[in-house]
């Protein structure tokens, strides 16, 4: 499935799903000149395309359509249980895009969508207003990128500078919202063009080359992004590096010896907010409709061990990998600045 020739497919976005509802919204209308290729087609709810039955989203991902959309309902949500809080009793994420346009084999959103499509919601002022009224309870932690990369999609939707602006404007007066930008790409130019702000974690996701190579098709080499975190540090924004997921492979030490090798020789690591370490682990449910689709796909065949509805590796390999990564870590680190993830 991971070798389909694209060259059968239409190029992304050649169509444009756009709810009725938003049609006339400057933001919808921003995003559409970026496309004047496209057939923009008028639809009631962003649903009637993306929950439709027997899609294949394997094979959707080569052709992804847009879909512009209004969020309403429930626009904040508690944090997931396989989600580290980094010490935060206030967690929570929302979801202003759903969907990514790298196309990672072992990502929770291949089971847990129907759809490949992805879904940009416009209305990204109502999220805003929600966090607003959280926090004249209590501080919020907030992360804003888990279900889609909202850094890979600068270009289209400036979504990232829009949430830093959000941060500084709620932080006037005392930090009391922390947001988390995590990717797998560089985040371009983003470093360079806006003003860092203390609230805002930009988070990248490391992996070895190795890694990167059999399973996480179209992200940013381990170079690359290690080049992304560098440009952030130097302008400015606090960086958190995520060995999370780590995912095994043959001669697993190896791999993860070179690339920590190459993170310390880019990287001040003292000059971290923080790191995080875990092993891939998966809902049963998003998992089985995973290995359904990519039978193929040795990372969502490996014979897991299920505690409690929650896939990971098997414990003895899944402590030594993780205690192996922590250690090393140790040695650049204190203990505060070091989380691991424990169910």
């Amino acid at each position: 499935m991971k070798n389909l020739n694209r060259s059968y497919y239409n190029p992304p976005f050649s169509h444009i799903y756009v709810e009725r509802e938003v049609a006339e919204d400057p933001e919808t209308k921003r995003i559409l000149t970026q496309f004047p290729q496209a057939e923009v087609i008028a639809i009631d709810h962003y649903k009637d395309v993306f929950c439709r039955s027997r899609q294949d989203y394997v094979r959707q991902h080569a052709a992804q359509n847009l879909i512009l959309a209004a969020k309403h309902g429930e626009l904040l949500y508690p944090g997931a249980p396989v989600c580290q809080n980094f010490g935060n009793e206030h967690f929570y994420y929302t979801s202003c895009v759903m969907n990514c346009v790298f196309d990672c084999e072992y990502c929770y959103l291949k089971g847990m969508y129907p759809s490949a499509n992805l879904v940009v919601f416009v209305n990204l002022e109502d999220i805003f207003a929600e966090v607003e009224k959280r926090l004249a309870a209590h501080p919020v932690y907030l992360c804003v990128s888990y279900d889609t990369d909202l850094l890979a999609l600068e270009h289209l939707t400036g979504y990232a500078a829009r949430w830093i602006e959000f941060v500084r404007r709620m932080n006037t007066d005392g930090q009391r919202l922390r947001i988390e930008l995590r990717t797998k790409g560089t985040g371009g130019s983003l470093w360079q063009t806006v003003r860092p702000e203390a609230g805002v974690i930009c988070a990248f996701t490391i992996s070895p080359q190795q890694v990167i190579d059999a399973y996480e098709h179209g992200t940013a080499s381990l170079a690359g992004r290690l080049a992304g975190a560098e440009a952030a540090m130097e302008h400015g924004f606090s960086v958190r590096l995520c060995f999370d997921p780590m995912i095994y492979c043959s001669d697993w030490k190896k791999h993860y010896d070179a690339m920590f090798a190459q993170v310390c020789g880019t990287l001040d690591l003292e000059k971290l907010a923080d790191v995080s370490v875990g092993t891939f682990r998966i809902s049963q449910d998003y998992l089985k409709k995973m290995r359904k689709n990519e039978p193929d796909s040795a990372v969502v065949q490996f014979p897991y061990q299920n505690d409690g509805g929650v896939y990971h590796y098997p414990t003895a390999l899944m402590e030594e990998m993780e205690q192996y990564m922590t250690e090393k870590l140790a040695a650049y680190l204190p203990a505060e600045r070091i989380f691991r993830w424990k169910e």
